[in-house]
C-alpha cells in the first residue's frame, strides 16, 4: 500500500475529524492534559526548548500549548496538506524529507505516521531522528493498539496503515531514547536519566 495521497486532507477531510463535534477525534481537554504532560516532562528533565517543531501540525492544536509552557520558544509548523497551509500559513513540508539548516529541541509528531507505507515510514523515523536534537514526542496508532480495541475503529481513518510497534521503536531508536509516554530524548542530548526511566536499557 501506498503513503496517503496529498489530494486526501482537503477541507472535506478537516470538516470530518476536526470541525465536526460528532465525527471529529480531537478532544481539548485531552490535548490540553497530553501537552501539559510533554511539556511538564521536559521541564522536570531540564530538556532546554528554545527550538519547536510541530511536523503535522494539523489545525495547529499543540501552539498555544507550546506558547503557555515555552514562551520564549519559537515555534514551526509544517503541514502536508495543502489545504491548511493556505488557511493557516503552515510550511508545507512532509515528515518523510522536510530538512531545516538547524535541528529542533522539541519535535512533535502527532496523528502522522500512520498515514505511510512501510518504506516511507522508515524514511521518516530516520528524518524525525535527524530533526530532533532534544525531545521528540509521537503518537502513532499501531497494529497492537486495533488488536487490542484501543482504537475505535468508528473515528479512526480506515485508511490509516497497521504497522507493528516494533517497526516505529526500531527506527526511532537510531538516535533516540525511549523514556515513556511517546516522549524521546535524542542521544546527542546530555541529560542524566535514571535507569529505569529508560524503557529499555540504554
Amino acid at each position: 500500500m501506498k503513503s496517503a495521497s496529498d489530494q486526501w486532507f482537503d477541507e472535506a477531510y478537516y470538516q470530518r475529524y476536526y470541525f465536526d463535534e460528532k465525527t471529529g477525534v480531537v478532544d481539548p481537554a485531552h490535548v490540553e492534559r497530553l501537552g501539559t504532560f510533554v511539556c511538564s516532562y521536559l521541564k522536570y528533565l531540564r530538556v532546554p526548548v528554545k527550538r519547536v517543531l510541530d511536523m503535522g501540525c494539523g489545525i495547529g492544536v499543540w501552539r498555544e500549548i507550546v506558547a503557555k509552557h515555552f514562551p520564549d520558544a519559537s515555534y514551526q509548523g509544517v503541514e502536508y496538506s495543502a489545504y491548511l497551509c493556505e488557511r493557516f500559513g503552515w510550511e508545507r513540508g512532509s515528515v518523510v524529507d522536510y530538512a531545516s539548516a538547524e535541528p529542533f529541541d522539541l519535535v512533535i509528531c502527532q496523528a502522522v505516521l500512520p498515514y505511510l507505507s512501510a518504506p516511507d515510514l522508515k524514511r521518516a523515523l530516520h528524518n524525525l531522528g535527524r530533526l530532533c536534537r532534544g525531545a521528540l514526542y509521537v503518537e502513532a496508532a499501531t497494529r497492537e493498539d486495533y488488536e487490542r480495541d484501543v482504537i475505535d475503529d468508528e473515528l479512526a481513518d480506515p485508511r490509516l496503515h497497521r504497522h507493528p510497534a516494533q517497526l516505529y521503536r526500531r527506527g526511532l531508536r537510531e538516535g533516540l531514547t525511549e523514556i515513556g509516554g511517546g516522549v524521546w530524548l535524542s542521544r546527542q542530548l546530555d541529560v542524566p536519566l535514571f535507569e529505569l526511566e529508560c524503557v529499555d536499557s540504554r
